[in-house]
């Protein structure tokens, strides 16, 4: 009998293979000027089409949303051409792959953003985190808040993604709400002092994502959109006065728009899955209505588990997925896996993107 982890699943509208799915890797390999992505994407996503379903890497929804230099994006017709043919080739190999929406927030250089403006964010606090410029990584620069007769402008620019993203041939999109980017920086009374009707209680702060989300689903009916949260994660600075009460609230609140999934990174992004006393991953994902994505530190048989005890529809792995563009094949087999070359994870060029083996590779050499 077939573990469960390698049985299809459909989330929404999206029919998978499998339940094993690409995390977002941001890569850093896009074409700085235009935000296009390039031939070796095209070969990079193709590899891993083995996945149920591939996320791609967090793509900008205009250069504003921009925090790390060689990002791709999905806000002109030409990223979206760039992207079909991403989106063929997955295809063509018998893969399925949404596009994750993006805006840094906060999380960003004034090099990187239109004219040398400070980025944008809830409130004018600083992140105390890091970017990738040209130069490296540097100290994010010091924000500024979004004004109230912007927010309708920032809505249109998700809505616009998703145009753009049903253009260039995805199954779907999911909406970036984690790991301390614009979204989650409203979401959270750490980087969220506002007094309007994005500020103060819960149900304000989680206006904007709301509205977002209500944008995209007009654009796209619910079944091909995901979202991604990750309630308990320190990522970038990020901070919270009632992590649980307040994600409770979101995660109810979500049920309306029947997504496809919901991502959850269980615990603090890249790193310990431990809660503290009170914070419970299980008892947020009770309160939502369709399919859960489990993500953070999974391992073989921790997915095994996960699936076959009920606790998670789906997992998502992020870096295996670098170093083992057959990843599935090799969890099914319990084979050994590649080791990722960190020195390459991001920019650069083929190298430590494309030219990982396969077992076959393994096999023949």
């Amino acid at each position: 009998m077939a573990e469960p982890l390698f049985t299809p699943f459909t989330a929404g509208a999206i029919e998978m293979s499998n339940r094993v799915v690409m995390a977002p890797l941001t890569r850093n390999r896009a074409d700085d000027e235009t935000g296009e992505v390039l031939d070796m994407h095209v070969a990079y996503y193709r590899q891993r089409a083995g996945a149920g379903l591939i996320i791609t890497e967090a793509t900008n929804i205009s250069w504003e949303a921009r925090g790390y230099i060689q990002t791709p994006g999905i806000f002109t017709r030409e990223q979206a051409m760039s992207w079909r043919k991403v989106t063929d080739a997955v295809h063509e190999a018998g893969g399925k792959i949404v596009v994750q929406l993006w805006h840094v927030g906060r999380i960003s250089h004034t090099s990187l953003q239109p004219g040398g403006a400070k980025p944008v964010a809830p409130s004018a606090i600083g992140a105390q985190s890091k970017t990738f410029v040209k130069e490296g990584f540097v100290e994010t620069s010091e924000p500024r808040a979004l004004e109230l007769d912007e927010i309708p402008r920032l809505i249109e620019e998700y809505r616009n993604a998703t145009r753009m993203a049903r253009l260039a041939g995805f199954d779907g999109v999911e909406v970036h709400g984690a790991n301390g980017y614009l979204l989650d920086q409203f979401l959270k009374t750490g980087a969220n002092h506002r007094e309007d009707a994005y500020g103060g209680p819960i149900e304000n702060r989680a206006r904007l994502l709301m509205e977002v989300l209500e944008a995209v689903s007009e654009e796209w009916p619910g079944g091909h959109v995901g979202l991604r949260l990750s309630p308990f994660s320190p990522a970038n600075g990020i901070s919270d006065a009632e992590p649980q009460a307040d994600f409770e609230y979101v995660v109810k609140a979500l049920n309306r728009f029947g997504l496809a999934y919901l991502h959850m990174v269980e615990g603090a992004t890249g790193g310990p899955r431990e809660l503290a006393e009170g914070e419970s991953i299980e008892a947020l994902r009770a309160l939502f209505d369709g399919p859960y994505m489990a993500n953070n530190g999974y391992d073989r048989q921790m997915a095994l588990n996960a699936v076959a005890g009920g606790k998670a529809d789906l997992v998502a792995f992020g870096r295996p997925f670098i170093a083992n563009p057959d990843l599935v094949a090799r969890l099914k087999a319990d084979a050994p896996l590649n080791a990722g070359d960190s020195a390459t994870f991001y920019g650069g060029g083929e190298a430590g993107f494309t030219d990982y083996p396969t077992m076959g590779d393994e096999v023949t050499a």
